[in-house]
């Protein structure tokens, strides 16, 4: 597929989401497979017991009990003491991970450009519910303009041989919107780093447990088994969204063609046939089956996702009915 010659580059949030979209999205909010343990009090509730507002149950009352929580309801008529306990509630954390290599700036609609619509509206959708929200970028680079930045910048990066890596943490409450916009908005597709290096450096680098959502083309010549692996194994309920422009489905291209790999810029010179488009839509389903399958065996939650689905019918219908949103 031949990458994108004039890709959009939004500016703003309100480039990236229609303000009546994000009005409706408003009302959305993520869920789990499971209940994690949060870091603060938030918005989910959790199995243990806690201080909130909401009534949960009674239990004797045991020397040392704090005497503002006996039900004097009950004292009255049964002269015992009992205890009032409620339902704590926990933040759930997102964690975005991003794929910013090269070959997802191309398609049309353009991959990367869905990707970033995508990340900026679960995101929003996690800061407006109180949970506690992270990004991080595998590859890429970041567009800035001032030195404090740019030394920000090699912060992130690590060690000269570690993954290229940008990440931004600990964003909770909407206003922390504007700073998510900012950041999603400063991306810029850009050399490729080892997959499974940065899921390394991420699971060891995680703080409490959540969910995380990885937008990619899994499209990684070293493979996305082991990256996969190292996440789910560290705690996560994880996400794997494969997100492909329709061009890659269904290839448009024909005749004799020089390609060139933007990612190693590796060439190749073939012949676009009936039958290699045939063989190639036959690869690619069987690729993207070994994908489904891997993630299936792990509790991965696998989603396809083609660009061209409006992003409106993503958020409202598709992740509702897969689980990532309610």
């Amino acid at each position: 597929m031949l990458r994108t010659p004039n890709p959009t580059r939004p500016k703003s949030i309100d480039q990236l989401l229609d303000p009546r979209l994000i009005a409706r999205i408003g009302q959305l909010d993520l869920t789990s497979r499971r209940i994690f343990a949060g870091k603060v009090q938030g918005e989910r509730r959790s199995k243990k017991r806690g201080e909130s507002v909401e009534f949960a149950d009674h239990r004797p009352y045991v020397m040392g009990d704090d005497l503002r929580h006996v039900d004097w309801n009950i004292y009255g008529r049964l002269d015992r003491f009992f205890m009032k306990l409620f339902m704590e509630e926990e933040d759930l954390s997102l964690h975005i991970v991003l794929d910013a290599s090269e070959s997802m700036d191309c398609g049309d609609p353009n991959k990367f450009f869905y990707m970033q619509q995508t990340a900026m509206a679960l995101g929003y959708i996690g800061l407006v519910n109180l949970n506690r929200v992270a990004i991080t970028t595998i590859g890429g680079t970041l567009r800035t303009d001032r030195d404090g930045d740019e030394v920000a910048e090699r912060k992130l990066r690590g060690d000269d041989d570690g993954p290229v890596m940008h990440a931004l943490r600990d964003l909770r409450g909407r206003r922390r919107v504007q700073d998510l916009g900012r950041f999603i908005c400063s991306l810029e597709p850009g050399e490729p780093t080892d997959f499974s290096a940065a899921a390394k450096r991420l699971a060891l680098s995680r703080r409490g447990r959540g969910v995380m959502v990885v937008l990619s083309d899994f499209f990684m010549k070293e493979g996305y088994e082991t990256g996969l692996r190292l996440l789910v194994g560290r705690g996560y309920d994880l996400f794997a969204m494969q997100l492909l422009a329709p061009q890659e489905v269904e290839p448009d291209i024909t005749g004799d063609l020089r390609l060139r790999d933007v990612e190693d810029a590796d060439m190749a010179e073939v012949t676009i046939s009936a039958p290699l488009l045939k063989k190639y839509k036959q690869v690619l389903a069987a690729y993207c089956g070994e994908l489904r399958e891997f993630c299936a065996r792990r509790e991965i939650s696998n989603l396809t996702v083609r660009t061209d689905m409006p992003i409106d019918t993503l958020l409202l219908d598709y992740l509702r009915k897969r689980g990532l949103l309610r």
